[in-house]
């Protein structure tokens, strides 16, 4: 309450960081409970992907972009210094998750092309 009105206020805390095992909590937190898929494109991703998919009853789906169209957006990979994908596309093999290739896959990546 603030001046006799409910009020919604941020504090100046951090709540979790939104990247390897900080995207199951902030997901947890935000729709309390596991999802039934998840999407991801690099290594920051995994835990997020390992958590939706492994180990929960019923289906479940995981599947990772793999960047690898510099012409058309970015490629970035294993030795990339962002974005990297390295540990992640190892465990989608072990863990049966899609993966997407855009340049073979994608005939177009954004509308106005």
């Amino acid at each position: 309450m603030k001046d006799g009105a409910p009020t919604l206020f941020r504090l100046p805390d951090i709540n979790f960081i939104d990247d390897k095992a900080g995207k199951p909590i902030g997901i947890n937190e935000h729709i309390g409970r596991r999802p039934i898929a998840a999407f991801g494109n690099s290594d920051g991703d995994l835990e997020m992907l390992q958590w939706a998919t492994l180990g929960a009853s019923g289906p479940r789906f995981g599947l990772i972009v793999h960047h690898t169209d510099a012409e058309r957006e970015y490629a970035y990979d294993r030795q990339s210094h962002f974005g990297k994908l390295d540990v992640a596309l190892d465990a989608a093999a072990v863990n049966r998750w899609t993966v997407v290739d855009m340049k073979k896959d994608w005939k177009r990546v954004f509308a106005f092309e």
